[in-house]
């Protein structure tokens, strides 16, 4: 690490670096308020959030929790339907997080394959080699 500080290079970086820092920190952003309305939309948002919860109750995973938990599809969606506008709408945000997690695993294996190259790279920069066997 003593080699990379007493290049040239490292010190224009860092400095650039420090000065580009300044520059952002120097920048004010301007803040703004406004009023969020505390009701909920018309009868169409009702509709629309049915749907979503709808959809999100067919898939098969959640049948199958149903199903585990001793409740029938036909059940959840009686229960679902005799919910409030509000109730029915924060179910529907819900069922938006939860689809968002239920991923197939494929950015925990990009993020990997990114850290490993990340490393390698590093080890590169540092004159170290790499050997795999």
């Amino acid at each position: 690490m003593a080699m990379v500080r007493k290049a040239g290079w490292f010190v224009v970086v860092a400095v650039m670096m420090a000065g580009w820092m300044g520059v952002l920190g120097s920048v004010r952003g301007v803040a703004e308020a406004g009023v969020i309305a505390s009701g909920i939309g018309d009868a169409g948002s009702r509709v629309g959030d049915m749907a979503r919860v709808q959809s999100f109750l067919e898939n098969k995973v959640v049948v199958q929790k149903l199903v585990d938990y001793g409740v029938s599809p036909a059940e959840a969606m009686a229960k679902v339907k005799a919910m409030d506008a509000r109730d029915l709408h924060r179910l529907a945000s819900l069922t938006d997080r939860a689809a968002a997690g239920a991923d197939s695993g494929i950015d925990i294996l990009i993020g990997l394959a990114v850290l490993v190259i990340l490393i390698i790279v590093i080890m590169k920069l540092m004159n170290k080699e790499i050997v795999v066997r």
